[in-house]
């Protein structure tokens, strides 16, 4: 029976092993696995093929009985009960057109083109899952006390260091917190900063589940235009004067790629703290930028704290991990702190412990070195494919997507769906902008996860897709 429930037990789970049992066979018959009348082997025949004490069978075997699940006869052996099915309510779909909706889209996979999600073949996976279970065995022999929640001091000490090599940036470990990935560091500075109300400049085209969080913090939406030098400084100064808070991609700005210039840079800085603003770097590329070194961050030219520093680890290991960080001002130390205690902890320390490892062993740094020479590849490839179906003008290489231009008129939504049918998923440019009159129409195609077989027939299914909608 447990091969066919797939009923195990977890010796390193806090969880008492005849709870799990318990749970299993309720999930199983409430689920219609297991239904009315199939029988159950005995509690001997049980522990036996769960290799647990005979007792601890026949503890989960009589909480289920008492609570009229199983019934147990010398005549008929031990029996689901008789009882009305469940009613499995289904999971309702996003309302169509709704930020939901476009969401799920965006994140759904795995598959082919998909942006923010890094390739697997690169990652020595072997090797951090045996940090990271070693991790988890010494937080289970570990007293269960309440973590720090700023994040485990051997990760924060590992990210400062990193910052400084990588990023340029000089700080404290006391001023890293740790999150669950960009959007958690966002919602745990906006609640810092308590500017709801107040108007915020985003570029515009930008990425549209930062500029949605910003809305429901109830900030002002002031969309800025992107050129070659990144956002436009100036444009936000006279439109927009007011504002006291920005968000930038200033490494590679998201989706179109250009960095923000040096001269932007300190215009920015320069405005921010005379006018008292706080600007929110989004550093989502970090190190893993592929054309000549990275630029270094924003953070690094800032002598009057007023730049939030957010990074993550989800294109360098993976988006599942929920681990992110943010450098914050030594003014807003304490916010931070106090904040992150009481409203946003960070994930579990196994996982920030492993990482930390994994840092400090070198293994991340190596692991960078590589992908960035495989992405660079694929890209290459990538845009070689594309250069034999349309004019170079219709193509670019913004960070780890390349993009391409749809001819006038052809709708990038409904492209995007058509081909997830074949097991691709690009993203649409047009809902990264605020406003769909002045949205242009094109595809982000993910280097990370484009194929690395079959290429140009993948490709070809593409283009086809494209000229039916054209």
């Amino acid at each position: 029976m447990n091969k066919r429930l797939n009923l195990t037990v977890d010796r390193t789970a806090k969880m008492p092993l005849a709870e799990q049992i318990r749970r299993g066979v309720t999930t199983a018959i409430e689920n219609g696995v297991l239904e009315p009348g199939a029988r159950l082997p005995s509690w001997q025949d049980l522990a036996a093929q769960l290799g647990v004490a005979r007792g601890t069978v026949r503890t989960a075997y009589e909480k289920l009985a008492a609570a009229q699940l199983i019934e147990a006869s010398r005549a008929t052996g031990t029996r689901v009960a008789q009882r009305p099915r469940a009613v499995v309510k289904k999971e309702q779909p996003a309302d169509a057109g709704s930020f939901m909706e476009i969401y799920l889209e965006m994140t759904q996979g795995p598959a082919l083109f998909q942006m923010g999600v890094p390739a697997t073949e690169t990652f020595p996976a072997t090797l951090f899952a045996r940090i990271r279970a070693n991790a988890v065995r010494a937080e289970a022999s570990s007293p269960p006390i309440y973590p720090d929640p700023r994040g485990e001091i051997e990760l924060r000490r590992e990210i400062a260091g990193y910052l400084a090599v990588a990023r340029g940036i000089s700080c404290s470990p006391s001023q890293i917190i740790i999150t669950g990935g960009f959007s958690a560091g966002l919602g745990l500075t906006l609640s810092v900063l308590g500017l709801g109300g107040q108007s915020v400049w985003v570029e515009n085209p930008g990425f549209p589940f930062a500029r949605k969080g910003l809305e429901l913090a109830h900030l002002s939406i002031a969309p800025i235009p992107v050129d070659a030098d990144g956002i436009d400084i100036d444009h936000g100064m006279r439109h927009h004067p007011d504002a006291k808070l920005v968000v930038v991609t200033p490494g590679q700005q998201a989706p179109l790629g250009p960095a923000l210039s040096l001269k932007r840079r300190l215009r920015l800085l320069e405005w921010a703290a005379a006018n008292q603003v706080w600007v929110i770097e989004d550093d989502y590329l970090s190190e893993l930028q592929l054309m000549g070194r990275a630029a270094p961050a924003l953070a690094s030219l800032d002598r009057d704290g007023r730049v939030i520093h957010i990074g993550s680890f989800s294109k360098t290991i993976s988006p599942t991990l929920r681990l992110g960080f943010l450098v914050a001002p030594r003014e807003l130390i304490s916010p931070f702190a106090e904040v992150a205690a009481c409203l946003a902890p960070p994930p579990g320390p196994a996982l920030q412990l492993a990482t930390a490892e994994f840092m400090h062993e070198g293994h991340y740094m190596r692991h960078l070195r590589r992908t960035k020479r495989a992405y660079a590849a694929k890209r290459q490839a990538l845009l070689d494919c594309f250069r034999a179906s349309v004019d170079a003008s219709s193509i670019a290489a913004p960070g780890l997507a390349v993009l391409l231009k749809l001819p006038r008129g052809t709708p990038d939504l409904a492209v995007v769906r058509e081909v997830s049918a074949l097991g691709m998923s690009p993203a649409p440019l047009s809902p990264w902008y605020v406003s769909p009159d002045s949205a242009e129409s094109a595809l982000l195609l993910g280097v990370a996860t484009a194929p690395t077989k079959n290429l140009a027939r993948s490709c070809d299914q593409l283009f086809e897709v494209i000229r039916r909608f054209s």
